[in-house]
């Protein structure tokens, strides 16, 4: 089986390891805007060789599209336009309501699998790749009913192989949940990472001071704003909706504060240990 994958950063390298590890890849072959992220991916040997995009595409029997969420709005009709016979091609991006939009029509729509590994790190790029990644995670096949029975088959068995379990959604509800567990997270930890950085000019006291707590709160600030300003872009509206439950929720502890009123603060906080049920 040959893969070649659009985009070689984090979850395109980790998915060229993983896919030679576990034997679903004889040959991966690399597509990327960046030369020097394919001279990573090579050296790191994420990826077998390198090639440009209609030579990738026309090599492979399966097409991963990891880009930006932008860039696949622009590359995925593309890719419809050049497959042909058997081939497949699937994505790997955070947000698909405005992305399946766009390709609802095409002729080529069923050789589409609309895939969203929910794994990650902070980290980007070639070098943040790692073999490991997928196990134990959750694969979201999106409007599985609008692909081709053998492209679903596929797409199933490569993310199998990565050793993940599936979930099956609807576009406007993977968004809309994404925006709960995924999107939110990273904005309130921007924010958080924002209003350290504002109180306390002294970085070596933040480092200093710095708990595991922090840290593990923090640790979204770090993520690409490459990659995470389009897909707020795209689920802007589901962001903001959630974003202003969390502003309540914010306003709320607030007013409790200055009320001096901690016997409700302790209420809201035994309520929030609720969350211990659902991510046991």
């Amino acid at each position: 089986m040959t893969v070649t994958i659009i985009g070689i950063g984090l979850i395109g390298g980790s998915l060229g390891i993983t896919l030679k590890e576990s034997g679903f890849a004889t040959r991966i072959i690399g597509v990327d805007a960046r030369p020097e992220n394919l001279h990573k991916a090579i050296r790191r040997r994420l990826i077998d060789e390198e090639m440009s995009l209609p030579e990738g595409v026309a090599a492979a029997d399966v097409i991963i599209l990891a880009t930006p969420v932008d860039a696949m709005l622009r590359l995925l009709p593309e890719l419809l336009d050049r497959v042909g016979g058997k081939q497949t091609v699937l994505d790997v991006g955070s947000t698909k309501e405005l992305l399946l939009d766009a390709i609802d029509e095409h002729p080529n729509r069923g050789r589409f699998v609309a895939c969203h590994p929910m794994a990650g790190t902070e980290f980007s790029g070639p070098e943040a790749a790692v073999p490991k990644l997928f196990a134990g995670k959750t694969c979201v096949v999106i409007d599985g009913e609008r692909s081709d029975l053998d492209a679903l088959d596929t797409a199933r068995r490569l993310f199998t192989s990565a050793r993940m379990s599936f979930s099956y959604l609807g576009r406007k509800e993977h968004d809309l949940h994404c925006a709960y567990v995924s999107h939110i997270s990273h904005i309130a930890s921007f924010a958080l990472a924002l209003t350290v950085l504002e109180k306390e000019r002294d970085e070596q006291r933040i480092f200093e001071l710095a708990s595991s707590g922090f840290g593990s709160t923090v640790r979204l600030a770090k993520s690409s704003p490459d990659m995470w300003v389009p897909i707020f872009r795209q689920n802007r509206d589901h962001v903001l909706d959630v974003l202003d439950e969390l502003i309540e929720q914010l306003a709320k502890f607030r007013t409790q504060l200055i009320k001096r009123d901690f016997d409700g603060f302790y209420e809201r906080i035994e309520k929030a240990n609720q969350i211990e049920k659902i991510l046991k």
